[in-house]
C-alpha cells in the first residue's frame, strides 16, 4: 500500500477526512503492520465530489467485485453507503461514513488530532477513540491490537 501517495491525493484535493484504523495506530506509535488505509469522510456534497475526484486516477473498484460488472464511481454512490472497501492502484482503501464506537463523521472529527506525515497535515483519530473503535468492532484482529494501543495510551498519559 502506498499510504503516502493516497494521503497526499486526499489532502491535495481538499477532502475532509480522518485517518482511522491501523494507519492511525501507526501515527500514534503502533508497530503493528497494516495493509490498508481506512478513512472516515464527511458526506457534504462538496466533499463527496472531492472524494470521488482524488482517487479516480488510481482506478478505485469495490474489493472482490467481479471484473465484468459495471461500477459507477460517483458522489451518489458514496452518499448511499456507509462502508465501501476499495482496491486501487495504490492498494486497499476503506471508506467509512461512520465508525463503530465513535459515531458519524462529525463525532469522529471531534475526536481527531492533527498530525503531520507523508508531507501533509491531516486529521487522525485520537488514541482513546481508536481504542474504542477497535473494541466496538469486535473483530479478532482489532481486539488483538488493543494491548499495544492501550500501552501507548498509558505511556502518553504519563
Amino acid at each position: 500500500m502506498k499510504f503516502g501517495v493516497a494521503v497526499q491525493a486526499l489532502c491535495d484535493a481538499g477532502v475532509d477526512f480522518v485517518v482511522i484504523g491501523g494507519v492511525a495506530g501507526n501515527l500514534h506509535g503502533s508497530a503493528l503492520v497494516t495493509f490498508d488505509l481506512d478513512i472516515c469522510y464527511s458526506r457534504s456534497s462538496t466533499n463527496l465530489v472531492r472524494l470521488v475526484d482524488a482517487p479516480a486516477p488510481f482506478h478505485p473498484r469495490p474489493r472482490e467485485f467481479p471484473a465484468g460488472l459495471p461500477f459507477i464511481w460517483d458522489s451518489a454512490t458514496l452518499c448511499n453507503i456507509t462502508i465501501l472497501t476499495l482496491d486501487t492502484d495504490l492498494g486497499k482503501v476503506d471508506l467509512l461514513a461512520e465508525v463503530s464506537g465513535v459515531g458519524p463523521f462529525e463525532d469522529v472529527r471531534a475526536h481527531a488530532v492533527e498530525v503531520e506525515a507523508y508531507g501533509r497535515r491531516f486529521a487522525a483519530l485520537n488514541l482513546t477513540s481508536l481504542i474504542q473503535a477497535k473494541r466496538a468492532s469486535g473483530r479478532p484482529k482489532d481486539l488483538s491490537a488493543l494491548p499495544e494501543l492501550e500501552s501507548l495510551l498509558e505511556a502518553q498519559e504519563e
